[in-house]
């Protein structure tokens, strides 16, 4: 039989011990400098594009179907969190469960709010880089241009939708993300982080759910790819409505789909994990300040 000690090396977390890493993690978090936020931030909006641009690629031409097509994106579109879970990054709707160290007054609602701000920020820039160099690249050129109409179509869906369609949307793709966060907690290895990640993140994929970090990559390089008129041509061809491909377009959509993901995040996963294994434990204001 395997003794305590070895059983505690090798088991997941417990729940309650999940969140006690949670909010050690979301006080960290929140006492990073800004420059290392940043940084951090602009990383993991690069990690989030890597991993769309993936996905973009694994969903062209597959002939499966629609449902299966879609697993097939989810899972590779996996890599994103991957990469900033165990590389470590700092990513926006996942820093949402920070909320549960402001929940138990460890940090202010100034701390908390400037690292979601700077995280925010950060994410955008590495998304837009990433998007930029992906269009340079030209990869998108890839099967006569298949790879460039999945692209194009992806972008212009999510510049279509409604402000309450986004918005729930965004609700559920954020409690399934930071449920994959929450997940990684409980594992003591990287296989197990991994395992954990994949699949919240390959359902809010598969069922077409709005993650505002992705959407920084997806709808600027679809904007991008409209200014090639030959790919515009095409689009059209294909029936997909490249005039929603805009700075409009992208705005309609990250605003209730950025509400929607904090909605998510914050009420459906961090404060109900926080009410049950956490409240008790919550310490003065005198501690950090409320």
């Amino acid at each position: 039989m395997v003794d305590e000690s070895r059983r505690q090396l090798i088991d997941a977390y417990a729940p309650d011990e999940m969140a006690r890493r949670v909010l050690d993690l979301g006080v960290a978090k929140a006492r990073l400098t800004a420059p290392d936020t940043i940084a951090l931030a602009v990383l993991a909006g690069a990690f989030i594009g890597i991993g769309a641009a993936f996905a973009t690629l694994a969903m062209t031409d597959t002939g499966l179907g629609l449902g299966p097509a879609r697993v097939l994106g989810g899972v590779t579109f996996s890599l994103g969190l991957i990469l900033v879970v165990v590389a470590g990054a700092e990513l926006f709707t996942g820093n949402n469960l920070v909320a549960m160290a402001w929940a138990s007054r460890f940090i202010t609602t100034g701390a908390l709010l400037r690292n979601w701000v700077l995280v925010f920020m950060g994410n955008l820039i590495g998304a837009l880089i990433t998007g930029v160099l992906v269009f340079w690249s030209g990869t998108w050129s890839a099967g006569e241009h298949e790879v460039a109409m999945t692209a194009m179509r992806i972008a212009a869906k999510k510049a279509q939708l409604g402000f309450g369609e986004a918005f729930a949307r965004g609700i559920l793709c954020n409690a399934l993300v930071c449920l994959a966060v929450w997940l990684s907690q409980s594992g003591r290895s990287t296989t197990d982080k991994v395992l954990a990640i994949i699949w919240p993140i390959t359902a809010f994929v598969a069922l077409g759910f709005e993650h505002s970090i992705a959407n920084m990559y997806f709808i600027p390089l679809g904007m991008l790819l409209r200014s090639d008129a030959g790919l515009v041509a095409e689009a059209a061809a294909a029936g997909i409505p490249v005039e929603v491909l805009s700075t409009a377009g992208f705005v309609s959509n990250l605003v209730p789909v950025t509400l929607g993901n904090v909605v998510g995040g914050t009420l459906l996963v961090a404060s109900i994990y926080w009410f049950v294994y956490l409240r008790a434990g919550t310490v003065g204001a005198g501690e950090e300040g409320a």
